[in-house]
C-alpha cells in the first residue's frame, strides 16, 4: 500500500487534532466518519471533504474503504470499539486511556495478539518534538540512571463537564483525563519500570463550581451544570521495582492562584525539566549548569505532536514500523491509574 485509508469515530473536540493531522499526511486519505450525532458527523464531513458518514461505528468498520480508524470516541466505549475494529482486519489509533478497566485492557490486548493487527495507544505527548530532543540525551547517558520524576497538571477551573464529569462514560476525572499523559510520559522515559506499589488519594470537595462568574474555562458541547460524578483532584505515589518512584498531582478544580503544569525527571548524572519547557541540568568541571535547548518548540507543542503521532501511526501501518505506544504500554497504564483509584477508595498502599 502507498495510501492508508482512514475511518474515524468519534467527531467530538479531540477529532479535529487527527482530522488535521490526516489531511496534511500525503500518505493519508479520510474516507469516512462516524459519530452518534448525524448532524456533527455531516458538518465535519462536508469540512475535511469525507465521503462515507456513518452514526454506528459497526457500519463504519464494514465499509471496505477504510483500512485503519482513530477511535475518539468516551472512554468506556474505547475496548469495545477497538476490538470490534481488529477483529474486522482494520489497524487501530486509539485515544487515550486505552479503556477504564484492567479486564477490558488485557481483552484488548489479546485481541491485537489474536488478530495480528496494530493498535497504537494516543499518548501523544511521547511524539512531542521536545521529547525526542530529550530522549537522545537520555539514550546517550547523559541523565544517567532516571530514579526520581514528579509530574503535577493543576486546573484552577477547569472540569470541562459533559461525558468528562460523568464517571460512568469517563472512567474518572482529572486522573484518567490529564493524569495519564504525565504518568504515561514520566514512566516511558524512565524507561518503563516495573511497579512495585502504589498509593493514591482522591478527593470531592469543590464540584464543577458551575456558580464561579466571570471567568471563561472550556466546557464540553454536551455541558451539564448539574452532573459530576469524578474527582477534583488525585495525587499518588507510584514505586518501582528498580527503586526509583514517581509523584504525580493532577486537578479539575483547586483553590490554586493561576493553572500550572510542571513535569521533571532526575538521574544520577543530570535532570531535565520538561514542563512548562524543556531544561536540562548536568554537571561539568564540577559545577551544576542549565542547559537550555535551542529548539523551535521548547515547550509541548500540541498540534505539531499529534501531527508526529498520526505520522507515524501511518506508516506503521504501510511499513511495519513497531508502534512507539504499543498496546503493552496502555495495559500498564491503566493498570496504574486503577490502582491509584482503588488506593484511594481502600485507603491503603496497592502492591503490584
Amino acid at each position: 500500500m502507498s495510501e492508508l485509508k482512514i475511518g474515524l469515530i468519534g467527531a467530538g473536540s479531540i477529532s479535529e487534532s487527527h482530522l488535521l493531522a490526516y489531511q496534511a499526511n500525503p500518505k493519508a486519505t479520510l474516507r469516512a466518519i462516524c459519530d452518534l450525532n448525524e448532524s456533527r458527523a455531516r458538518a465535519m464531513a462536508r469540512k475535511y471533504n469525507i465521503p462515507h458518514v456513518h452514526t454506528d461505528y459497526r457500519d463504519l468498520l464494514a465499509n471496505s474503504d477504510v483500512q485503519a480508524v482513530s477511535i475518539c470516541t468516551w472512554n468506556n466505549s474505547h475496548a469495545e470499539i477497538s476490538i470490534a475494529a481488529l477483529e474486522a482486519g482494520i489497524n487501530v489509533l486509539c485515544e487515550k486511556p486505552l479503556c477504564i478497566t484492567v479486564d477490558e485492557a488485557l481483552q484488548v490486548q489479546e485481541a491485537v495478539k489474536r488478530t495480528g493487527k496494530l493498535l497504537q495507544v494516543g499518548y501523544v505527548r511521547r511524539y512531542a518534538s521536545n521529547i525526542a530532543v530529550l530522549q537522545k540525551f537520555i539514550a546517550a547517558g547523559e541523565l544517567g540512571e532516571i530514579y526520581f520524576a514528579k509530574a503535577s497538571l493543576v486546573r484552577r477551573l477547569g472540569n470541562p463537564g459533559g461525558w468528562f464529569a460523568d464517571k460512568s462514560r469517563s472512567g474518572g476525572g482529572p486522573l484518567i483525563d490529564i493524569g495519564v499523559h504525565v504518568i504515561d510520559l514520566c514512566w516511558y522515559l524512565m524507561g518503563r519500570p516495573k511497579v512495585k506499589s502504589v498509593s493514591g488519594n482522591t478527593y470531592y470537595k469543590l464540584g464543577n463550581r458551575s456558580n464561579i462568574e466571570n471567568y471563561a474555562f472550556y466546557q464540553a458541547a454536551d455541558y451539564d451544570a448539574s452532573l459530576n460524578t469524578v474527582e477534583d483532584m488525585a495525587n499518588a505515589l507510584i514505586r518501582f521495582e528498580n527503586g526509583a518512584s514517581l509523584m504525580v498531582d493532577v486537578s479539575f478544580s483547586l483553590h490554586a492562584k493561576q493553572n500550572s503544569a510542571l513535569v521533571n525527571i532526575y538521574g544520577e548524572k543530570g535532570g531535565a525539566e520538561i514542563e512548562p519547557e524543556l531544561s536540562i541540568v548536568a554537571e561539568r568541571h564540577n559545577t551544576i549548569i542549565n542547559i537550555d535547548p535551542q529548539i523551535s518548540t521548547p515547550a509541548f507543542d500540541f498540534q505539531g505532536s499529534f501531527q508526529n503521532e498520526i505520522n507515524h501511526f501511518v506508516d506503521s501501518c504501510l511499513d511495519g514500523m513497531p508502534p512507539i505506544s504499543p498496546v503493552e504500554d496502555g495495559v500498564e497504564i491503566i493498570k496504574i491509574l486503577n490502582a491509584i483509584y482503588q488506593s484511594a477508595e481502600e485507603g491503603r498502599e496497592i502492591r503490584f
